[in-house]
Protein backbone atom coordinates (compact mmCIF):
# COMPACT_ATOMS: atom_id res chain seq x y z
CA UNK A 1 0.00 0.00 0.00
CA UNK A 2 1.51 3.40 -0.96
CA UNK A 3 2.31 6.11 1.58
CA UNK A 4 -0.83 8.22 1.78
CA UNK A 5 1.14 11.25 2.93
CA UNK A 6 3.22 11.27 -0.26
CA UNK A 7 0.14 12.28 -2.30
CA UNK A 8 -1.84 14.33 0.20
CA UNK A 9 -2.64 16.88 -2.51
CA UNK A 10 -4.99 14.34 -4.12
CA UNK A 11 -6.26 12.63 -0.96
CA UNK A 12 -9.90 12.41 0.06
CA UNK A 13 -10.93 15.61 1.92
CA UNK A 14 -12.02 13.59 4.96
CA UNK A 15 -8.57 11.98 5.15
CA UNK A 16 -6.89 15.37 4.77
CA UNK A 17 -8.98 16.72 7.67
CA UNK A 18 -7.92 13.81 9.89
CA UNK A 19 -4.24 14.35 9.13
CA UNK A 20 -4.51 18.13 9.55
CA UNK A 21 -5.94 17.63 13.02
CA UNK A 22 -3.26 15.07 13.84
CA UNK A 23 -0.45 17.41 12.74
CA UNK A 24 -1.71 20.15 15.04
CA UNK A 25 -2.27 17.66 17.87
CA UNK A 26 1.25 16.27 17.52
CA UNK A 27 2.75 19.75 17.52
CA UNK A 28 1.20 20.45 20.94
CA UNK A 29 2.87 17.46 22.62
CA UNK A 30 5.58 18.85 24.93
CA UNK A 31 8.10 16.17 23.96
CA UNK A 32 7.61 17.01 20.29
CA UNK A 33 8.11 20.70 21.04
CA UNK A 34 11.28 19.89 22.99
CA UNK A 35 12.78 17.98 20.05
CA UNK A 36 11.92 20.79 17.65
CA UNK A 37 13.45 23.41 19.93
CA UNK A 38 16.56 21.27 20.40
CA UNK A 39 17.51 21.10 16.74
CA UNK A 40 16.42 24.66 15.98
CA UNK A 41 18.82 25.81 18.71
CA UNK A 42 21.68 24.23 16.73
CA UNK A 43 20.98 26.43 13.70
CA UNK A 44 22.85 29.69 13.13
CA UNK A 45 20.19 32.11 11.96
CA UNK A 46 21.75 35.21 10.39
CA UNK A 47 20.10 38.55 11.14
CA UNK A 48 16.77 38.83 9.29
CA UNK A 49 17.13 35.23 8.17
CA UNK A 50 14.90 33.99 5.38
CA UNK A 51 13.71 30.46 6.17
CA UNK A 52 11.91 27.90 4.00
CA UNK A 53 10.11 24.85 5.32
CA UNK A 54 9.46 22.21 2.66
CA UNK A 55 6.42 20.11 3.48
CA UNK A 56 5.06 22.55 6.04
CA UNK A 57 1.72 20.83 6.59
CA UNK A 58 -0.54 23.02 8.71
CA UNK A 59 2.38 25.22 9.73
CA UNK A 60 3.30 24.52 13.39
CA UNK A 61 7.04 24.39 12.69
CA UNK A 62 6.91 27.60 10.66
CA UNK A 63 5.05 29.33 13.48
CA UNK A 64 7.73 28.30 15.98
CA UNK A 65 10.56 29.45 13.70
CA UNK A 66 8.84 32.78 13.07
CA UNK A 67 8.96 33.52 16.81
CA UNK A 68 12.74 33.14 17.03
CA UNK A 69 15.06 36.13 17.37
CA UNK A 70 16.78 37.07 14.13
CA UNK A 71 14.26 35.42 11.81
CA UNK A 72 12.94 37.83 9.21
CA UNK A 73 10.62 35.74 7.03
CA UNK A 74 9.38 32.16 7.05
CA UNK A 75 7.86 30.55 3.97
CA UNK A 76 6.09 27.22 4.06
CA UNK A 77 5.61 25.12 0.92
CA UNK A 78 3.08 22.31 0.97
CA UNK A 79 1.42 20.33 -1.88
CA UNK A 80 -1.96 20.06 -0.12
CA UNK A 81 -4.10 23.13 -0.78
CA UNK A 82 -6.23 22.28 2.26
CA UNK A 83 -3.18 22.13 4.52
CA UNK A 84 -2.10 25.53 3.16
CA UNK A 85 -5.56 26.95 3.81
CA UNK A 86 -5.45 25.75 7.43
CA UNK A 87 -1.88 26.99 7.86
CA UNK A 88 -2.74 30.49 6.64
CA UNK A 89 -5.82 30.56 8.87
CA UNK A 90 -4.00 29.46 12.02
CA UNK A 91 -1.06 31.80 11.33
CA UNK A 92 -3.13 34.85 10.42
CA UNK A 93 -1.80 36.86 13.39
CA UNK A 94 1.85 36.48 12.33
CA UNK A 95 3.17 39.01 9.83
CA UNK A 96 6.43 37.20 8.98
CA UNK A 97 4.96 33.84 7.90
CA UNK A 98 3.30 32.84 4.64
CA UNK A 99 2.36 29.58 3.00
CA UNK A 100 1.93 28.51 -0.59
CA UNK A 101 1.02 25.41 -2.52
CA UNK A 102 4.09 23.86 -4.11
CA UNK A 103 6.16 20.77 -4.76
CA UNK A 104 9.47 20.31 -2.95
CA UNK A 105 11.10 18.82 -6.05
CA UNK A 106 10.18 21.86 -8.21
CA UNK A 107 10.34 24.95 -6.00
CA UNK A 108 9.29 28.32 -7.44
CA UNK A 109 12.07 30.32 -5.73
CA UNK A 110 15.25 31.79 -7.16
CA UNK A 111 18.69 30.31 -6.59
CA UNK A 112 20.44 31.34 -3.34
CA UNK A 113 17.25 32.88 -1.93
CA UNK A 114 17.12 31.32 1.58
CA UNK A 115 19.45 31.16 4.57
CA UNK A 116 17.87 28.04 6.10
CA UNK A 117 15.76 25.19 4.70
CA UNK A 118 13.88 22.93 7.12
CA UNK A 119 12.46 19.47 6.39
CA UNK A 120 10.53 18.35 9.46
CA UNK A 121 9.24 14.74 9.19
CA UNK A 122 9.15 15.14 5.42
CA UNK A 123 11.78 12.98 3.70
CA UNK A 124 10.50 9.62 4.95
CA UNK A 125 7.31 10.36 2.96
CA UNK A 126 9.00 11.56 -0.26
CA UNK A 127 9.42 9.23 -3.28
CA UNK A 128 11.77 11.69 -5.06
CA UNK A 129 14.14 12.35 -2.16
CA UNK A 130 17.11 13.26 -4.35
CA UNK A 131 15.02 15.81 -6.25
CA UNK A 132 13.83 17.49 -3.05
CA UNK A 133 17.36 17.68 -1.65
CA UNK A 134 18.68 19.04 -4.96
CA UNK A 135 16.09 21.81 -4.88
CA UNK A 136 16.99 22.66 -1.29
CA UNK A 137 20.64 22.92 -2.35
CA UNK A 138 19.67 25.22 -5.22
CA UNK A 139 17.56 27.69 -3.23
CA UNK A 140 19.97 27.84 -0.28
CA UNK A 141 22.62 30.52 -0.28
CA UNK A 142 26.23 29.33 -0.12
CA UNK A 143 26.94 28.50 3.50
CA UNK A 144 23.22 28.22 4.24
CA UNK A 145 21.92 25.44 6.42
CA UNK A 146 19.65 22.48 5.83
CA UNK A 147 17.88 21.06 8.89
CA UNK A 148 16.39 17.58 8.55
CA UNK A 149 14.35 16.02 11.33
CA UNK A 150 12.67 12.68 10.81
CA UNK A 151 11.54 9.54 12.57
CA UNK A 152 13.32 6.21 12.50
CA UNK A 153 10.04 4.53 11.66
CA UNK A 154 11.67 1.11 11.33
CA UNK A 155 12.50 1.19 15.06
CA UNK A 156 9.18 2.58 16.31
CA UNK A 157 7.37 0.11 18.56
CA UNK A 158 4.50 -0.47 20.97
CA UNK A 159 5.68 -3.94 22.02
CA UNK A 160 5.46 -4.84 25.71
CA UNK A 161 6.17 -8.56 25.18
CA UNK A 162 7.63 -10.98 22.68
CA UNK A 163 5.39 -11.36 19.61
CA UNK A 164 3.16 -8.53 20.77
CA UNK A 165 0.04 -8.71 18.53
CA UNK A 166 -0.26 -4.93 18.38
CA UNK A 167 3.07 -4.77 16.57
CA UNK A 168 1.27 -6.20 13.54
CA UNK A 169 -0.73 -2.96 13.39
CA UNK A 170 2.46 -0.91 13.61
CA UNK A 171 3.88 -2.86 10.65
CA UNK A 172 0.71 -2.19 8.66
CA UNK A 173 0.85 1.49 9.57
CA UNK A 174 4.38 1.71 8.16
CA UNK A 175 3.16 0.08 4.94
CA UNK A 176 0.36 2.61 4.50
CA UNK A 177 1.92 5.78 5.82
CA UNK A 178 5.69 5.77 5.36
CA UNK A 179 7.49 5.73 2.02
CA UNK A 180 10.90 4.83 3.49
CA UNK A 181 10.95 3.68 7.14
CA UNK A 182 14.77 3.40 6.94
CA UNK A 183 15.31 6.98 5.75
CA UNK A 184 17.41 8.18 8.68
CA UNK A 185 19.82 5.27 8.28
CA UNK A 186 21.11 6.59 4.94
CA UNK A 187 20.42 10.28 5.53
CA UNK A 188 24.09 11.31 5.75
CA UNK A 189 24.83 9.68 2.39
CA UNK A 190 21.77 11.30 0.83
CA UNK A 191 22.57 14.87 1.91
CA UNK A 192 26.24 14.42 0.99
CA UNK A 193 25.27 13.26 -2.51
CA UNK A 194 23.12 16.39 -2.85
CA UNK A 195 26.15 18.62 -2.24
CA UNK A 196 25.77 19.35 1.47
CA UNK A 197 28.37 19.10 4.21
CA UNK A 198 26.59 17.17 6.99
CA UNK A 199 27.21 17.74 10.66
CA UNK A 200 26.68 15.02 13.28
CA UNK A 201 23.40 13.18 13.50
CA UNK A 202 21.63 13.65 16.84
CA UNK A 203 19.17 11.09 18.20
CA UNK A 204 15.95 11.98 19.99
CA UNK A 205 13.88 9.32 21.72
CA UNK A 206 10.21 9.81 22.56
CA UNK A 207 8.62 7.48 25.09
CA UNK A 208 4.96 8.43 25.06
CA UNK A 209 2.91 8.97 28.19
CA UNK A 210 -0.56 7.38 28.18
CA UNK A 211 -2.18 10.82 27.99
CA UNK A 212 -0.01 11.70 24.96
CA UNK A 213 -0.19 8.37 23.14
CA UNK A 214 0.00 9.47 19.53
CA UNK A 215 0.92 5.97 18.40
CA UNK A 216 -2.52 4.71 19.45
CA UNK A 217 -3.59 6.28 16.17
CA UNK A 218 -1.12 4.00 14.43
CA UNK A 219 -2.96 1.00 15.91
CA UNK A 220 -6.29 2.29 14.62
CA UNK A 221 -4.88 3.07 11.19
CA UNK A 222 -2.88 -0.16 10.90
CA UNK A 223 -5.80 -2.32 12.01
CA UNK A 224 -7.93 -0.60 9.40
CA UNK A 225 -5.36 -1.31 6.70
CA UNK A 226 -5.19 -4.99 7.67
CA UNK A 227 -8.99 -5.32 7.61
CA UNK A 228 -9.38 -3.39 4.35
CA UNK A 229 -6.82 -5.66 2.68
CA UNK A 230 -8.66 -8.76 3.91
CA UNK A 231 -5.72 -9.93 5.99
CA UNK A 232 -7.78 -9.91 9.18
CA UNK A 233 -11.46 -9.68 9.99
CA UNK A 234 -13.18 -6.48 11.08
CA UNK A 235 -13.76 -8.16 14.45
CA UNK A 236 -10.04 -8.76 14.93
CA UNK A 237 -9.25 -5.20 13.86
CA UNK A 238 -11.66 -3.94 16.51
CA UNK A 239 -10.03 -6.26 19.04
CA UNK A 240 -6.60 -4.76 18.32
CA UNK A 241 -7.96 -1.25 18.90
CA UNK A 242 -9.72 -2.40 22.08
CA UNK A 243 -6.48 -3.89 23.39
CA UNK A 244 -4.66 -0.61 22.83
CA UNK A 245 -7.41 1.19 24.76
CA UNK A 246 -7.24 -1.42 27.54
CA UNK A 247 -3.51 -0.74 27.97
CA UNK A 248 -4.18 2.98 28.12
CA UNK A 249 -6.88 2.53 30.75
CA UNK A 250 -4.70 0.15 32.78
CA UNK A 251 -1.66 2.40 32.61
CA UNK A 252 0.39 -0.28 30.85
CA UNK A 253 0.62 1.43 27.48
CA UNK A 254 4.17 1.78 26.12
CA UNK A 255 5.39 3.22 22.87
CA UNK A 256 8.80 4.35 21.69
CA UNK A 257 9.19 6.68 18.73
CA UNK A 258 12.83 7.46 17.85
CA UNK A 259 13.83 10.53 15.82
CA UNK A 260 17.03 11.89 14.30
CA UNK A 261 18.07 15.44 13.42
CA UNK A 262 20.83 16.51 11.08
CA UNK A 263 22.16 20.00 10.30
CA UNK A 264 24.09 20.30 7.03
CA UNK A 265 25.84 23.24 5.33
CA UNK A 266 25.43 24.18 1.71
CA UNK A 267 28.96 24.12 0.33
CA UNK A 268 30.33 26.12 -2.58
CA UNK A 269 28.73 25.44 -5.97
Amino acid sequence: MPDMFSDMANADPAIVKVFADRLEERARVPAQQAMLNDYLARLDFPDRARVLEVGSGTGPVCRTIASLDGVGEVVGVEPSAEFVRVANEVSSGLDNVRFEVGNGSALSFDDDSFDVVVMHTLLSHVPDRSGVLAEAHRVLDTGGQLAVFDADFAASTVSVMADDPLERCIDAFREGFVHDPYLVRHLVADVTSAGFEPGPMVSHGLVERPDEAFLVGWIEFGAGVLAADGRISAELANAYVAEAQRRLDAGTWFSFWPFVSLIARNGSR
